[in-house]
């Protein structure tokens, strides 16, 4: 871990157990606080320094020569030099200033995509989380200007959404009032900057999903293939309350667990036995036994979605095993796609069984390390590796330096799913909390401001110190329109993407394509045999006796 559950120098804690990304293993949207990103939600930038200035001094409690973890990377620093300036800027130290460097990224085969910061969502989908706090994730993260992602089975489990019958799959959908809301949501505030992708599972490709995105919004969208994520390997699950809901569910063609249809499950649901009943994903890929029969069937979903008109196709995959590993990262490249995600062990979900969470699948920094490998030999061989993006179990701003370190330079992007949720939740919390009349339309969970949130004010002015930002940012008249998660995410996505500036400018590298592997080492000897990244004693060691000898 990379620290305990308290943490007294920043003035934080963890409400239940600390994962390795320091968020809490379960976290909840009603949460008081205060975690890292829970706070940073409402304080930015200065969760970046010690608390109490002036009364105290700090010092480090890292165990990073334990274990093997990307809390086991550390981030090199550097006496001399400064690489990747902007145009205009000089080596002078006035412009050698962490303010001055750039975050941007782009990624793309042909059509590039722009983002703000290196950073994307996790795929937001059919959890009704997801649904109830969706304005404040896409206006968030459309004014910030990076990618979001709406996930799998959201047009299937819309109540609203008409789905016709038969093969085929244009024209199928009628109606799809939840996907077309998030997408316009994210769409009005787009400034060219990020970009809204939609992801496809089977119920998605069956029910004709991309036709209809496709027809509708043409390429303003991304569209996604998904082969898995990291937290599962069986799909997407959603837990209902509803027998009602449940059977409507497993009419639309769904797997639901207990079986709502059966005379005995109804009758225990009605006496109180059973309480909840659990939506299922189909698996994919079933019909394919070897990889040649693989690259066909993908080559083909491909092809397929080409033929609809999108530009930009990107493809998640999880934390399989190393032959699936390797298939996405060369049919990818072969495909010339935009993106592909590659999600390991170590993240999180809406709702995933939780024993197959602990055991299940490929440790996120082994699986990226040997993506790195992979990428390449694919380059070494001539080939324009397809960009990727690495998530699973990243929160905090030194994590997205060493993922984009270790899979340099083939990785553009850091996928974050719950820590980019969490402002979405506090700031529909506040919101609710201090205008009464909107707490049930924003979804908020308190009556009163709790301590941790009123000791810093007691208007959203007061408690969000990006709040003034996000006003110049879309005009006085507009605030009223935007929700308080939304400004709260803008307040921690500052806080990553000042904490970002920092370490690269301490390792002299001032734009992100000159971050390489030779920016961080391995804090033991385990895991630089995993990673390939050297310890910190091996590292420029042979330099470090040429000038002994000088």
């Amino acid at each position: 871990m990379r620290f305990s559950k308290n943490n007294d120098v920043l003035g934080t804690t963890n409400r239940g157990n600390a994962a390795e990304s320091g968020l809490c293993t379960l976290c909840r949207a009603d949460c008081m606080g205060k975690c890292e990103t829970w706070l940073s939600s409402l304080v930015g930038r200065k969760l970046l320094y010690p608390r109490d200035f002036g009364t105290v001094t700090a010092g480090a409690n890292n165990t990073t020569h334990v274990g093997v973890s990307y809390n086991s990377l550390r981030i090199q620093g550097y006496a001399y030099g400064a690489q990747g300036l902007d145009k205009g800027l000089s080596n002078d130290p006035d412009d050698c200033i962490f303010p001055n460097v750039n975050v941007a990224t782009e990624f793309g085969y042909k059509t590039k995509t722009k983002s703000r910061m290196p950073l994307m969502t996790g795929a937001l989908g059919s959890t009704f989380i997801a649904e109830k706090y969706w304005d404040s994730f896409a206006i968030g993260g459309s004014l910030i200007g990076i990618p979001v992602v709406i996930g799998e089975n959201v047009v299937g489990v819309d109540r609203r959404s008409i789905i016709g019958t038969g093969k085929s799959k244009k024209g199928k959908i009628k109606s799809a009032p939840e996907l077309e809301r998030r997408i316009d949501i994210y769409l009005r505030y787009h400034d060219g900057y990020g970009a809204i992708i939609v992801q496809l599972n089977v119920e998605d490709t069956r029910n004709g999903v991309a036709e209809f995105v496709a027809e509708k919004y043409g390429n303003k969208c991304i569209i996604e293939l998904k082969w898995g994520q990291g937290a599962k390997d069986i799909g997407g699950e959603i837990q209902v309350t509803s027998l009602d809901y449940a059977q409507f569910l497993k009419n639309r063609g769904y797997i639901v667990d207990p079986d709502p249809t059966r005379k005995e499950v109804q009758q225990a649901f009605k006496e109180g036995a059973i309480k909840s009943f659990a939506r299922h994903s189909r698996l994919g890929g079933t019909n394919l036994d070897t990889v040649a029969e693989v690259r066909e069937d993908f080559m083909k979903s491909v092809d397929y979605l080409r033929s609809l008109g999108f530009d930009r196709i990107s493809l998640k995959t999880g934390s399989y095993g190393m032959e699936e590993l390797a298939m996405a990262i060369k049919f990818a490249t072969e495909a010339k796609l935009d993106l592909l995600t590659m999600d390991g062990s170590g993240g999180g979900t809406g709702m995933s069984p939780w024993n197959m969470m602990q055991s299940w699948g490929v440790p996120s920094i082994n699986l990226h390390s040997k993506a790195y490998e992979y990428a390449r030999l694919l380059a070494a061989k001539g080939e324009r590796v397809v960009d990727m993006s690495f998530a699973g179990g990243f929160a905090l701003e030194d994590s997205i330096f060493k993922g984009l370190a270790l899979g340099a330079p083939y990785t553009k992007l850091i996928c974050m799913g719950r820590g980019i949720m969490i402002p979405g939740f506090v700031g529909a919390n506040i919101e609710g909390a201090l205008n009464p009349e909107r707490k049930a339309a924003v979804f908020g969970n308190w009556e009163t401001l709790p301590k941790t949130v009123s000791r810093l004010g007691n208007r959203a002015e007061e408690i969000f110190t990006s709040y003034f930002d996000v006003q110049k940012k879309v005009g006085k008249k507009e605030m009223k329109n935007i929700p308080y998660g939304a400004i709260a995410f803008w307040t921690m996505a500052d806080k990553l993407a000042c904490g970002l500036q920092q370490l690269m400018a301490g390792a002299r590298k001032f734009s992100l394509t000159q971050i390489d592997r030779n920016d961080i080492f391995s804090g033991n000897r385990e895991t630089a045999r995993e990673t390939g990244i050297p310890h910190c004693t091996d590292v420029n060691d042979e330099s470090a006796k040429k000038i002994l000898n000088f």
